[in-house]
């Protein structure tokens, strides 16, 4: 037969443990505390029984004879459970003697009550109980960590604990427990609980996102500049196309001819904007290129005329295809003798794309970023597909953006380039990404003049952010500081919940999963970038190098110089450091070789690949095999004191060596494999003895060796990865 704990039967119920015992004590039933066990017979007559009354309780308070219903129902219960359980018979004068006290004191409290009924119920001395659940009513959500819940009881967490603990619960001083757990331990203190509402929580981000994003009326839409991605295999032209277009040199100031970020720029022709985003071509930063495509209007491929299709310009169709946004292929560097532009039309075939003049839709334009070929028609091309795409927004609204990139500087603090796509930004302007907020002190353009107000379609520096927000982050502009602060705070709080319950919930499957992993080793690294970009770049490259044996596990990435603190959290995890554009400080340096720390700086992305790549090599368990080095025939077995069997042997073919390990073949089955005690010549140790000489051979700790049998030496070599 099943049983029901107390609590259990109080929460059906809909009361507080301690109104359900005080109710049980009543009628006779002996019970302990809220986790005494009562049989299913029992329940279901007290159900019965206290539901009826919970019906009539909704008429008590409108008649004044509350005691005598009470009085009546305790009755009608104890003739219920006494025809079930016999064995509970105590003396009931004492019962019917509390019964009277209790309805008296209900009686003069009923008086009271309607002598004053506009007073408040917390000063009616008679309402105890009334009193303190009003006076001790606590608010908690569906979950609450261990010790926010000792705080609000005043209480020691310990005590909290061992409470769980005695209920069958399992919990740290930073682990949650739910709302039902919360509610048994508040009664077992005193305490009423109720439950919060979870509107706040769950309205904040969808709320907040449609209060400061929403769509726009269609008269309010203006025209407004096409933005621009140009993207391409690594060394294909793109940014030497661009310095061609806006007559700048940033190549010139990229680590190894790489760009190593996305720069944004203006450009103007015919009295029209064009708004140019410079992504990477190399592998390593999809990511980035990726987060490019998504602000796009237009993309523009960019292929070598003597290199053809490459599998990042296949990645970068698949993004541009993904973003839904029209593609024209630009074939660079038609002025080398070897290129072949219908090579690559006949390639984009094959991917898709088909060139206009082949009867398709894909506008393919020859140029040469070198001798400026071409470049008036590709713009010419851009405003056209601009054009026909009507690309609006509204500039009278606030203002919205994507953080395209984010840094920080010595003297400027969190800079982050952002791209307007609605409303207009003013210098003044309270806005909000992720979890940064501030006032906008300082807006440039990407000429680095000083701007006032940046309109849709602009690509602007802004400063006075809180911290670096990451790469792709949406910004918004907001009332006042207040209710940015209050937008960010809950955003904190909601990732701060989200890695508690990441760090802290484990999942039967998860268990298993870091059981059967035990053996599995972990490459730690912190990364360290001067723009957020960089560390989701390499973060992602690195993971790639993850393989069955080893796990690369990126543990941090921040913005900036490398400090003391990244040396320490190396040293707690076990990690190697790696700055990318950044060095560590001074006292970084001494604090790195006062812990041992590896720290290493790369400028080009492929180096800290390759590095790594070697690392995780060498962390594998080294594979080896086999080499047998030579064959000897027993010949004869002398035994030697002290040493034992000492063979006799002749060497058929190859050598052995003293080093090597030996192998006892008897009729060509193995009888021992072990290692070579002595290998001498007449009298005199040797390091090896070739074929067709003869020698003396002991084998270590064995001694069954007889003439005939042969003897293989061999050795284990490590196999290169």
């Amino acid at each position: 037969m099943t049983k029901m704990r107390v609590y259990q039967l109080a929460k059906e119920l809909d009361m507080s443990s301690k109104e359900l015992i005080e109710k049980l004590s009543t009628l006779d039933m002996d019970i302990g505390s809220h986790m005494s066990s009562i049989e299913d017979e029992d329940v279901i007559i007290i159900k019965e029984l206290l539901n009826g009354n919970n019906n009539e309780e909704d008429k008590k308070d409108n008649n004044h004879d509350t005691s005598k219903k009470d009085v009546n129902q305790n009755k009608n219960i104890k003739k219920e459970i006494k025809s079930k359980n016999t064995k509970k018979s105590k003396d009931k004068s004492n019962k019917t003697g509390e019964e009277n006290m209790n309805e008296n004191e209900n009686n003069k409290q009923n008086a009271e009550e309607n002598a004053n009924e506009n007073t408040n119920e917390n000063t009616n001395e008679n309402a105890n109980e009334n009193t303190n659940e009003n006076a001790n009513e606590i608010e908690i959500g569906d979950k609450i960590i261990v010790k926010d819940l000792a705080e609000k009881f005043g209480v020691n967490t310990n005590q909290i604990i061992t409470k769980l603990i005695s209920l069958g619960v399992i919990a740290s001083i930073n682990q949650e427990i739910d709302f039902d757990t919360a509610s048994i331990l508040a009664e077992e203190y005193g305490y009423a609980v109720k439950q919060e509402s979870n509107e706040v929580e769950t309205d904040d981000s969808p709320k907040e996102d449609l209060d400061l994003d929403f769509e726009d009326n269609e008269g309010d839409l203006v025209l407004r500049p096409p933005v621009v991605t140009v993207m391409g295999h690594v060394d294909h032209g793109k940014t030497s196309l661009l310095d061609s277009i806006r007559e700048t040199d940033v190549i010139s100031g990229e680590a190894g001819g790489i760009t190593q970020h996305i720069g944004a720029s203006t450009v103007k022709i015919n009295n029209k904007k064009i708004v140019f985003l410079d992504t990477p071509g190399h592998e390593a930063f999809t990511s980035m290129r990726a987060r490019g495509a998504q602000v796009t209007d237009i993309a523009i491929l960019v292929v070598a005329a003597d290199d053809g299709v490459m599998p990042q310009t296949i990645e970068a169709i698949n993004h541009a295809k993904a973003a839904n946004v029209p593609i024209i292929v630009a074939v660079n560097k038609i002025d080398k003798p070897d290129a072949n532009p219908d090579k690559v039309k006949q390639e984009l075939i094959e991917h898709g794309l088909l060139p206009e003049d082949w009867g398709g839709e894909t506008i393919c334009v020859p140029v040469s970023a070198m001798t400026k070929d071409g470049i008036d028609e590709l713009l010419e091309m851009i405003l056209l597909v601009a054009e026909m795409q009507e690309i609006k927004a509204n500039p009278n609204r606030k203002a919205k953006g994507v953080v395209v990139e984010a840094k920080l500087e010595k003297g400027r603090g969190s800079v982050a380039t952002v791209l307007i796509q609605k409303g207009t930004l003013r210098v003044g302007d309270v806005v909000v990404s992720g979890t940064a907020h501030g006032k906008i002190r300082a807006m440039f353009d990407d000429k680095g003049k000083k701007v006032k107000r940046a309109v849709p379609s602009t690509p602007v520096e802004i400063l006075g952010l809180s911290e670096v927000p990451s790469a792709g982050e949406h910004l918004y502009v907001v009332e006042n500081e207040k209710k940015a602060r209050e937008i960010v705070s809950n955003r904190i709080d909601k990732i701060k919940s989200e890695k508690l319950k990441s760090s802290q919930k484990v999942s039967l499957d998860d268990l298993f999963n870091q059981i059967s992993e035990g053996e599995v080793k972990e490459l730690n690294i912190i990364i360290k970038a001067d723009v957020s970009g960089s560390i989701e770049a390499v973060k992602q490259s690195l993971l790639k190098l993850s393989i069955e044996e080893v796990r690369v596990n990126p543990i941090h990435g921040g913005v900036g110089a490398i400090t003391d603190t990244d040396i320490m959290l190396a040293s707690a995890s076990n990690a190697i450091i790696i700055g990318f554009n950044v060095r560590p400080t001074s006292s970084a340096m001494d604090a790195a070789k006062r812990e041992s720390v590896d720290v290493r700086t790369y400028r080009i992305i492929y180096k800290a690949i390759e590095d790594i790549e070697a690392a995780v090599k060498g962390m594998l368990d080294p594979e080896y095999k086999e080499v047998v080095l030579g064959r000897a025939e027993v010949r004869a077995t002398f035994k030697v004191p002290k040493a034992g069997m000492i063979a006799g042997i002749y060497i058929t073919e190859g050598k052995i060596t003293r080093n090597s390990k030996i192998r006892l073949l008897r009729d060509n089955i193995v009888i021992h494999e072990g290692e070579i005690a002595s290998l001498k010549r007449f009298k005199d140790d040797v390091k090896e003895i070739l074929t067709g000489y003869e020698g003396g051979l002991g084998i270590e700790n064995y001694n069954d060796v007889k003439e005939g049998d042969v003897l293989e030496a061999f050795v284990m070599e490590e196999i290169e990865r």
